[in-house]
């Protein structure tokens, strides 16, 4: 195959680079173990990988400094990369009398499906070593740059991605253009790993899942709960500011609204079954909270001027995700969405985006998640996937982009990606990982006021149908609590924290005094616990911050004497001598404020 025609990410330098040390990483395993049958040994997101079966003589991580060395000595040797096509025949005999017997398989299935039109196959040689390959290379070996890879792990990969297939043996490898960058990911992989939610979620005893319970289903404990639920009453307070009412819904629903939606049959694959119940239609679980309010909005005739009407609910939804993709709080099948519909005017549509948007904006400012990128998501022609309105479509989408360009707001187009309703607004989050992620996303719906039959009286007399706006900009709480438990280490502020202030009496003649502090905190509905263990002083305030507690307060005899505390804070090496009054006044204005002192360049915005 030319290189010309090969894709255009196949021609970048860090592509060549990892596809070279695929085959390096290949040739060294056959120095040390001969007898080893290649499998696939593609460059990926971060590096490389090569299959094999070592049959009776398996490898192990401690065989990787010596492969590392045998790759830095075909580095070394300036080994050329050199093209060469082979008759398929040939290709194929090689190969076998090789006993290369997976690459044999493999080259006459190539041949017996169309992808040897010329009746050849391409190979790689270099040194002594020739593999079945497109290509693209590096020039030589020694072109790999110094300390730029580095093998990672082992792990089990069935041949050609099917469990009736042997078993092979994976060896992935790291590599980066340059040492720093490998270093930079090395770094900060080793900060997911110890900041992944699974993990903290365990440690700080926030969520748990039961197989008994069910794969994907959380159970949230008493302190993820705390967690949640200051999330909802957040949300709830800027809602009720900016004009939305709140409403409730079940969480199941007759089949025949699905089919009304539209989601049956197109969604069925992500619905639980139906619930068959004698005498009587069937009923889902509900995937989504939409059409739920749709027949709210139905329930009288509205008026222009009952328009923007915004209904808000954090609904319970379910939806069937397979096995393979549940991960953690990140991909759930239980999940409480903070969603909304705001059912408004055509002349009404481009403002109520626009504060939407807003909102978006500022949770994130204030949640210290970082700059969020927007992704405009549209339809594409002749995909049965979207509804057949072209004119509609085109209306739709030329609305979204110019409420973004009127706010400035950057942005990328992705056509095939839209709801089938309607184009939507993707915000995109980068993980602890610099990957990015979708947290939530705002959707411009034209279908399913027509739908549902949903009309407004205009102000000229006649009837108009509503444009609807679908948004959740704190996603779910699943989603959401995953993302925080990363970005803050499972650090939060004050107002989230599921422990707002840990007590620690130095003495047992201070705990009287510390048990009042105890109940005046709690009479103030702040959330404290008093360490009454028989452990250290020392040891306390090691487990406080071990348990990422906001807030310390050490009551030794002169506080008692005094009636202060000292005031120790989670993201601070300072600390501070209060009276309790004043301490008890400065935490409940942090709270009411939602202060983001999980951060070092906050201060204690102490009570005069």
């Amino acid at each position: 195959m030319e290189e010309m025609l090969l894709p255009a990410e196949k021609m970048t330098p860090l592509y060549r680079l990892r596809h070279s040390l695929s085959h390096i990483l290949a040739q060294a395993v056959l120095t040390i173990r001969p007898d080893a049958k290649m499998g696939f040994g593609p460059p990926v997101d971060n590096g490389f990988y090569y299959d094999f079966d070592f049959g009776d003589n398996p490898i192990s991580e401690s065989d990787f400094k010596q492969l590392e060395e045998t790759m830095q000595r075909i580095i070394k040797e300036k080994q050329q990369f050199e093209h060469l096509d082979k008759p398929v025949d040939v290709a194929v005999a090689e190969l076998a009398a090789a006993g290369q017997k997976y690459k044999a398989e493999y080259a006459q299935y190539l041949a017996d499906n169309g992808y040897a039109p010329n009746g050849t196959l391409s190979f790689y040689r270099n040194g002594p070593f020739l593999d079945m390959c497109e290509g693209p290379h590096l020039g030589a070996t020694n072109e790999v740059p110094k300390a730029t890879f580095k093998l990672d792990k082992l792990a089990g990969a069935y041949w050609r991605g099917s469990e009736k297939n042997p078993m092979l043996t994976r060896i992935y490898g790291l590599a980066f253009p340059t040492p720093a960058e490998l270093k930079d990911y090395i770094e900060k992989r080793e900060l997911a790993r110890q900041r992944d939610h699974r993990k903290l979620g365990k440690e700080l005893d926030l969520f748990e899942f039961d197989e008994e319970v069910g794969s994907g289903l959380p159970l949230w404990l008493p302190k993820g709960t705390v967690i949640r639920e200051e999330l909802e009453k957040w949300a709830k307070e800027t809602e009720f500011k900016a004009g939305y009412q709140r409403v409730s819904t079940p969480a199941i629903t007759r089949e025949q609204l699905y089919y009304t939606s539209g989601h049956l049959p197109y969604y069925k694959e992500s619905m639980f079954p139906p619930m068959e119940l004698e005498d009587e239609d069937r009923y889902y679980l509900r995937p989504m909270n939409c059409p739920h309010h749709h027949k709210v909005f139905a329930t009288r005739m509205r008026s222009y001027r009952d328009l923007p009407l915004r209904l808000a609910e954090y609904g319970n939804t379910y939806r069937y995700e397979k096995r393979g993709s549940l991960s953690g709080l990140m991909r759930v099948r239980a999940m409480c969405m903070n969603d909304a519909h705001i059912y408004c005017s055509p002349a009404d549509v481009k403002q109520e985006l626009k504060s939407v948007i807003e909102m978006y904006k500022d949770y994130y400012s204030h949640l210290r998640l970082g700059d969020f990128r927007v992704r405009l998501s549209l339809h594409a022609k002749d995909n049965d996937k979207f509804v057949d309105q072209e004119a509609e479509w085109l209306r739709s989408e030329e609305i979204v982009r110019e409420v973004l360009n009127e706010m400035n707001i950057g942005f990328e187009e992705e056509a095939g990606e839209a709801a089938f309703y309607g184009p939507k607004i993707d915000i995109q989050l980068k993980n602890v990982m610099g990957k990015e992620e979708t947290v939530s996303t705002c959707q411009l719906d034209f279908v399913m006021a027509d739908r549902f039959g949903l009309e407004f009286n205009n102000a000229e007399g006649g009837t108009t149908a509503p444009y609807i706006i679908h948004r959740a900009p704190l996603s779910t709480h699943e989603r959401m609590v995953s993302f925080l438990i990363e970005i803050y280490g499972g650090a939060f502020p004050t107002w989230l924290s599921p422990n707002q202030v840990q007590l620690i009496p130095v003495n047992e003649t201070v705990i009287d005094y510390t048990k009042g502090i105890e109940e005046k905190l709690r009479a103030n509905l702040i959330r404290a616990e008093v360490d009454l263990s028989s452990d250290s002083f020392n040891k306390k305030v090691r487990n406080a911050v071990t348990s990422k507690n906001p807030n310390i307060w050490v009551i030794g005899s002169r506080e008692a004497e005094e009636q202060t505390i000292t005031w120790r804070r989670y993201a601070s090496k300072d600390q501070v001598t209060l009276p309790l009054s004043t301490a008890i006044e400065t935490l409940i204005k942090m709270r009411d404020s939602r202060l983001m002192d999980n951060f070092a360049d906050v201060a204690l915005p102490v009570t005069a």
